[in-house]
């Protein structure tokens, strides 16, 4: 039986069952959970192995890579710099970034990059990957990029280049990379272990990641196998020409190794923050409230930044999805707390967010990458949360 170490305030036992079945029952091998109310930490647990390969344990401290939930924490750097008046939403991409203008681009808003609207979710000609690593080249190439679609009349995924395209307008506007920013004016005043860009000294207490392919590969079945209504995405999975496909082929090779520690140091504010479930969840309790003496977004920006953009079918994901200026909204699939609530998912099972109406920041971070529609790890902890509220 995996030891389960950490501790749940009176009220929130439910999440440390919901955590402790995670392990018995649905493949977790090293994870940790994190929850705040109104403030607070109510919860903090961790568990398993941090590197099954060489038996290390999970401890308190270890830090896990959360791919897309990294965009929870650049989105929230891109709205400081919004409440401090050094970025405009509704400003050209141009006006902070005058190359971006390239291709029929000098209209479309910053507002439209974060919300997936922007129509850049590939390149023709993709970077290679030890130049994409470096920032500049992907930078350039996306500022000459085409859009794929009439930039604001349709929003599809940006999974890999949004990091690159929301990245350089907060690089421009601050004169910081967008993971300095973040070091500096969110997590050092709030004490987060995240990092966007790994440095070398944290290196060690990174966990190892352990990936599992679906039990159903759905691509190799034939088209009457298929549940009716997963036909259209297997059919966009097996396209090479689909979205579904450019757009997590930016770089060449188009697979990254997020184990390498040239990845883990580099900036990929899309996909690479590493860190704790506690220092998650503390920065979306510090977007909601006050942590210790500090908030990070006024009641005004906070509105303005959780404002649904974009809802309906995706381009890339085929399938529904609802964005803020960054963050995800509650769908019936990623329900959260509320219908209020706002943060985001990560490939494989992370997820962090924050509910206001309920005073909740929520995260969970885990080292088993499972692929597919049966991975009920953080929905269960989130349904354990939200039966504590009541």
């Amino acid at each position: 039986m995996t030891t389960i170490d950490g501790w749940v305030a009176a009220g929130f036992e439910a999440v440390r069952e919901a955590f402790a079945a995670n392990f018995a029952h649905h493949g977790d091998i090293g994870a940790a959970v994190c929850v705040y109310l109104d403030g607070r930490p109510v919860v903090d647990l961790w568990g398993g192995l941090a590197d099954p390969n060489a038996e290390r344990p999970w401890d308190r401290d270890t830090l896990q890579l959360v791919y897309s939930a990294t965009k929870g924490a650049t989105a929230s750097a891109a709205h400081l710099l919004v409440q401090r008046g050094e970025l405009d939403l509704d400003a050209p991409v141009a006006k902070y970034w005058p190359e971006f203008t390239a291709n029929g681009k000098a209209d479309i808003p910053v507002r439209w990059l974060l919300s997936h609207q922007a129509g850049l979710v590939t390149l023709d000609q993709p970077v290679p990957l030890a130049e994409a690593l470096t920032w500049h080249p992907m930078a350039a190439a996306l500022a000459a990029q085409r859009p794929v679609w009439i930039p604001g009349m349709a929003h599809g995924y940006h999974g890999r280049t949004w990091g690159w395209l929301v990245g350089e307008v907060i690089r421009r506007a601050s004169g910081r990379m967008p993971g300095r920013f973040f070091a500096d004016e969110i997590a050092a005043p709030l004490g987060l272990d995240f990092f966007i860009g790994l440095p070398a000294s944290e290196r060690d207490r990174v966990s190892r990641m352990v990936h599992q392919q679906p039990d159903i590969d759905f691509t190799t079945l034939p088209p009457e196998s298929i549940p009716e209504e997963l036909r259209e995405q297997v059919a966009a999975w097996r396209d090479p020409n689909s979205f579904s496909n450019r757009a997590y082929t930016v770089t060449n090779p188009a697979a990254i190794d997020f184990d390498s520690p040239e990845v883990q140091a580099a900036e990929l504010p899309a996909s690479n923050g590493i860190g704790t479930a506690r220092g998650l969840a503390r920065m979306y309790a510090a977007l909601i409230g006050e942590v210790d003496g500090v908030r990070l977004l006024t009641p005004e920006t906070l509105a303005s930044a959780t404002k649904e953009q974009a809802n309906g079918m995706d381009q890339v994901l085929v399938a529904p999805s609802r964005f803020s200026t960054g963050y995800m909204l509650p769908t019936e699939d990623n329900p959260m707390t509320g219908p209020n609530a706002f943060g985001h998912t990560g490939r494989g099972g992370s997820l962090g967010f924050a509910d206001p109406e309920h005073g909740i920041a929520f995260s969970y971070v885990m080292n088993h990458i499972i692929s597919g529609t049966d991975d009920v790890r953080a929905l269960s902890l989130v349904d354990a949360v939200r039966r504590s509220l009541t």
